[in-house]
């Protein structure tokens, strides 16, 4: 009898392990630097003073085999890890560029500050990452937010900037005279009550995704595997103010200033307007004809011109990576 019990007992001992050993395991939340989400390069880290608080920038550069002599810097949007870079990382590489790839302060692996975020502070903070690799000029390929920074660094620095490429950015309007001012604690509690279904849902819908679902997964993990971080709400704070700095800093007054030669590269299909869901129902239809827009103000700058993607969304540089090659290398190479 006792025999019969121990080897029922050693029985159910095991199928318990092994009932354990099928679970998978609880995936451990990312810091919110982005700790436990993989780079496709090695990130080095620039210390800087922002507003008296000592904040880290966090950066990639990568080496080409056969150097032109040349550097670009890629400037991401608000929604992506600069990791999203990887294939216009090697496309540019391949051609000879240095390629400097920075998270800006409050986004990805970067310091997520107290303070508020400002378009000034980070064009700053990427002159001093140029200054602190010694390099004296540089070409700047731009996505969405990155677009309305690389606006501003081209107008405060315009003799460190030889060429801009503006890929899908965001900022070619006034958002102001659409979208009412929104109190910060009310986006806080908005983005805390997202989910990762509808955080997806948003991305294919905001920004007219083309992309399989697979390849939509590593931004909806950068973006909620955070929430276990014990640090969340300082991450949440510092997302929420980029979106403010959106709002309360428009370029769209500066594009047709800027000198150097600049290329747009639009999405027929991308209508991304921050705040919209905010504006009046009668305005929102107004917002975020980011073609024309880029069109029309190419045509209102000394070296502008756009160029248009079709069947394209806001993520034109993966869902059309040989157009968008082609157009960027052919645009980088011209004087």
């Amino acid at each position: 009898m006792r025999r019969a019990i121990i080897i029922t007992l050693a029985i159910f001992l095991s199928s318990l392990a092994c009932a354990q050993a099928a679970e998978p395991a609880a995936r451990e939340p990312y810091g919110i630097a982005l700790e436990g989400f993989a780079y496709p390069y090695p990130v080095h880290l620039l210390p800087l003073v922002n507003d008296g608080e000592q904040v880290r920038m966090a950066y990639m550069d990568i080496a080409p085999a056969q150097p032109n002599g040349r550097t670009v810097v890629l400037l991401h949007g608000r929604n992506f890890p600069s990791s999203y870079w990887a294939p216009v990382i090697k496309t540019l590489s391949d051609a000879g560029y240095r390629v400097i790839v920075p998270d800006q302060i409050g986004f990805g692996k970067s310091s997520k500050p107290q303070g508020d975020l400002h378009f000034d502070t980070l064009a700053r903070n990427t002159i001093a990452l140029l200054d602190h690799l010694g390099i004296a000029k540089a070409d700047i390929v731009a996505h969405s937010l990155g677009g309305m920074l690389g606006v501003r660094i081209a107008r405060a620095y315009p003799d460190r900037i030889v060429h801009l490429a503006l890929t899908a950015p965001i900022g070619l309007e006034d958002y102001r005279l659409y979208v009412p001012p929104t109190p910060t604690e009310k986006i806080l509690e908005n983005e805390d009550k997202l989910t990762a279904d509808g955080y997806r849902k948003q991305l294919e819908t905001n920004y007219a995704l083309k992309l399989p679902p697979e390849q939509v997964t590593p931004f909806i993990d950068a973006r909620f595997n955070i929430k276990g971080s014990a640090e969340y709400p300082r991450w949440l704070r510092a997302f929420v103010s980029s979106a403010q700095m959106i709002y309360r800093e428009p370029v769209a007054h500066e594009i047709p200033l800027i000198t150097q030669p600049t290329l747009f590269v639009m999405g027929a299909d991308d209508h991304n307007a921050p705040g919209r869901a905010n504006a009046p129902e009668a305005l929102r239809a107004k917002m975020g004809q980011n073609a024309e827009l880029a069109k029309a103000l190419a045509a209102r700058m000394a070296k502008g011109r756009a160029e248009v993607v079709p069947n394209t969304g806001h993520l034109v540089f993966l869902e059309a990576s040989g157009k968008y090659n082609e157009l960027l290398l052919g645009f980088l190479a011209a004087p």
